[in-house]
């Protein structure tokens, strides 16, 4: 029974470390992320029709990409998730 109860609390332990990680290391709104994400993109500004950033909704965070030739997928630069509730 007391190699259960020490299961669980490192179980516990585990899921309130990640989950404050998740807090602590993420954007605090998503103007700040626009903004970040927009000022990496001034320095990748040699061939503006070439990158772009975008908001993604679903995961709360905005894209840094590099638009691909023959409707190929874009290509991920960096990501800039913000903090959601």
């Amino acid at each position: 029974m007391k190699s259960i109860y020490s299961i669980f609390l490192g179980f516990i332990s585990l899921v309130f470390s990640l989950i404050l990680c998740y807090w602590f290391l993420a954007i605090p709104s998503a103007f700040e992320a626009d903004q970040s994400c927009h000022s990496l993109l001034a320095i990748y500004s040699e061939n503006p029709q070439e990158y772009g950033c975008d908001h993604d909704t679903e995961t709360h965070q905005w894209i840094l990409f590099q638009k691909q030739v023959n409707s190929d997928p874009a290509k991920i630069i960096k990501r800039f998730r913000y903090r959601f509730l």
